[in-house]
């Protein structure tokens, strides 16, 4: 069997966020075609199955100073580590995937640059830096952009999470990009028939673009809840490291993590998700859809998953609210929408859609080099 190698920055055994959850997804799949391999960064020296594990190297005035290249943005500065680079060296493998533009780094100045590569995007870093960083994230944007085209360029593939990715890509002469179209495998499906007035926010605040979310979605809570008894917004998922807690409106509870998340969100009518700078890994969008909880989202939020599953997008904040409401006064549209999400995604997963995308993503580059 052919074998692929997965280019990491988060250790797939011990680290959690949605895009680690979305790339251990990426090589589940890819097992059903290829050997699986993993290359790491990791703060971890343990011994793993299939995982080579290289110090992750710590954020210091040092490591900056030496990514503050004038030819290379922080971000891939950060990650073009010399012990990834020898680790790829070391490894034998037919196909690489670099999950995030910036892993790709060490790749291309490794003696293993020449070999079939494919490069997952996960999110477009230039664009979060740009909306979510201040005054040095749009200096730092357009270098990071520079670096993502540059990358994508040397790739025999690349695949995004987002069909408008996809487009900016091939617009700028990346030879092969495609969207990955990839959805979860369906968990048992909630019962909503019984669930109070509550809807839900989840995101690990730590990523800018959640905890941006988070604060729009506290600002909406009055006008969503007016006049609604008994009305409850529950947030879930940690909190932004050094972050002041807010003045959180009647009705809110943060709950940080819960013990039980299926259990919990079979007690919620709706996931919220006010999302202002979107792209990349929709893996709340996606979780709520293998359990059939419905999705009010804005359009940066659900992307290019509103084809699948059939869901309006809000960006008007009127609309918005008015669309929690709906769901909060009628326990009979949760039930009918969130029937329906999970029929679709059940659908999807069942037709092996997410399994042949994947596929086909890590056999391109191994089709362009024979071609």
């Amino acid at each position: 069997m052919r074998r692929a190698t997965f280019l990491l920055s988060k250790d797939p055994v011990t680290e959690h966020g949605g895009d680690i959850a979305l790339s251990r997804l990426m090589m589940q799949l890819a097992r059903e075609a290829f050997e699986v391999r993993s290359i790491c960064l990791s703060k971890e020296t343990d011994v793993a199955p299939d995982v080579v594990r290289v110090p992750k190297p710590k954020v210091d005035a040092g490591l900056l100073m030496k990514s503050m290249r004038p030819t290379r943005s922080v971000v891939h500065g950060r990650y073009d580590v010399d012990a990834f680079r020898d680790a790829i060296d070391a490894s034998e493998s037919d196909v690489y995937v670099a999950e995030h533009s910036y892993m790709a780094e060490s790749f291309l100045r490794s003696s293993k640059f020449g070999s079939p590569f494919a490069i997952n995007t996960v999110n477009t870093e230039s664009q979060v830096w740009k909306v979510t960083r201040g005054v040095i994230g749009r200096i730092e944007a357009p270098r990071i952009l520079r670096d993502e085209i540059r990358v994508a360029r040397a790739a025999d593939a690349v695949g995004t999470y987002d069909a408008d990715e996809a487009q900016m890509y091939r617009s700028k002469g990346v030879r092969d990009a495609r969207w990955i179209d990839l959805t979860l495998e369906p968990a048992p499906q909630l019962d909503l028939s019984e669930t109070a007035k509550r809807l839900v926010f989840m995101g690990t605040r730590d990523w800018p673009p959640n905890q941006e979310a988070f604060k729009i979605a506290l600002e909406y809570w009055p006008a969503i809840s007016a006049g609604i008894d008994g009305a409850e917004l529950c947030i879930i998922g940690a909190k932004a490291p050094g972050a002041k807690d807010p003045v959180y409106p009647a009705g809110v509870r943060d709950l940080g993590f819960v013990d039980d998340l299926q259990e919990f969100l079979g007690t919620c009518r709706a996931l919220i998700a006010p999302v202002a700078t979107g792209g990349g890994v929709r893996v709340k969008i996606l979780d709520a859809a293998s359990k059939g909880l419905p999705v009010v989202g804005t359009s940066a939020a659900v992307g290019s998953l509103d084809s699948i599953f059939e869901l309006p997008t809000f960006d008007d904040t009127e609309q918005f609210v008015a669309e929690c409401r709906r769901y909060l006064l009628d326990r009979t549209a949760a039930v009918k929408a969130g029937g329906r999400i999970y029929e679709l995604n059940t659908a999807r997963w069942n037709d092996r859609v997410p399994h042949s995308t994947v596929e086909a993503l890590i056999s391109a580059p191994l089709t362009s080099t024979l071609g």
